[in-house]
């Protein structure tokens, strides 16, 4: 099979001849298309939550078996076998040069590599509970900075969804215990507030890119710089402690590539392609409180796969999320039709003529 490119066919009526500068146009002066258009986002976004919400289960197998670093450089080794191997069979191709790997780059460092690595050293000194009710914030960061940069307009009644559904998981931590917020843990909740406002930074910066590149695009490159930086973090680790044979280690058991597979394949590449698309047609805020989702598959997954305890307060603050979620996405002024993605203008960020 091979991957389809429309943006490259379709760049010269999106982005001009000048790619020196980037602007944005406000989403209220576009186009606004179909609503049935958007349903594939809407499940994209939602199959990204029930992916990402599954994932703890995973995590838990290798926290006892890998360094958190170790980790990271394994799964995105994986998620670039993933897709490098129908790239090399020339089942998929991707259309990249180094300046398009230059204008991507920001979008891979704010997530996964700031993400990730903020969030695994916050949860050093940080309650799983305190990073919880940080990460729910998450669609906040979002819409602040999705409303200046990308000028999105979001009703009173969006808001008011938002904050619900954020209101949800907070509840949801707080009743369960454990969110403290001590001047001990205050390293690690500045660690996590960074991790969710870079989460946020992605969100908005992806809008853009989305027009200029595909979600395939998008994904392979921040896949292979994540896989790059993770591997060169842990390995030189490993080389100034002279335990190399560390790193491969955990490769040796079953449930650890197991719980890689999960991850690298499902929990990275394919929510990275889903995230995308999702940004493609989605607003960033609209997009980014199906995060506070993923709790609620989470709640549910270690109901059932952990035997964990299912409460009141779980199924209170799972109304509320699903409830904010719902109010998010379809409490618009125009019942969300207003979804398009960021308009690249004249001033663009690169002309037609360097992808042709």
């Amino acid at each position: 099979m091979t991957t389809q490119h429309p943006i490259a066919s379709s760049s010269s009526s999106t982005a001009s001849t000048d790619p020196s500068r980037t602007s944005l146009q406000p989403e209220s002066a576009q186009e606004q298309p179909r609503s049935d258009s958007r349903m594939p986002a809407y499940l994209a976004a939602l199959g990204y939550a029930l992916i990402i919400g599954f994932s703890f289960l995973f995590v838990k197998m290798t926290v006892h078996i890998a360094s958190p670093l170790d980790v990271l450089g394994h799964r995105f080794l994986i998620s670039v076998i993933g897709l490098g191997i129908p790239i090399l069979l020339g089942w998929v191709r991707i259309r990249i040069s180094w300046k398009d790997v230059w204008r991507i780059l920001p979008l891979a460092l704010l997530s996964p590599i700031l993400f990730f690595t903020l969030q695994a050293y916050g949860l050093l000194s940080a309650s799983s509970s305190e990073a919880g009710i940080i990460q729910a914030m998450t669609p906040v960061f979002t819409l602040l900075l999705a409303a200046y940069f990308l000028k999105e307009k979001t009703s009173l009644l969006q808001k008011l969804s938002l904050l619900l559904s954020v209101a949800g998981v907070i509840f949801m931590f707080t009743m369960k215990g454990g969110a403290s917020f001590s001047a001990a843990s205050l390293t690690g909740i500045a660690l996590l507030a960074g991790s969710a406002l870079s989460f946020a930074g992605y969100g908005v910066l992806a809008r853009p890119l989305t027009r200029k590149y595909n979600p395939l695009e998008l994904t392979w490159v921040t896949m292979v710089i994540a896989c790059i930086v993770f591997n060169a973090l842990t390995l030189g680790r490993h080389v100034l402690h002279g335990n190399l044979t560390a790193y491969i280690a955990p490769l040796q058991q079953p449930r650890y590539i197991l719980a890689l597979l999960y991850l690298g394949i499902l929990s990275s590449l394919v929510t990275t392609l889903l995230s995308s698309y999702a940004l493609s047609r989605l607003k960033a805020t609209q997009m980014s409180v199906f995060s506070n989702f993923a709790t609620v598959t989470s709640m549910i997954a270690g109901t059932v796969f952990l035997q964990e305890q299912l409460y009141s307060y779980h199924i209170i603050g799972a109304i509320l999320i699903i409830v904010g979620v719902l109010g998010t996405n379809w409490g618009g002024k125009r019942s969300l039709a207003s979804a398009p993605p960021a308009r690249i203008s004249n001033d663009s960020i690169d002309s037609s003529k360097s992808r042709p």
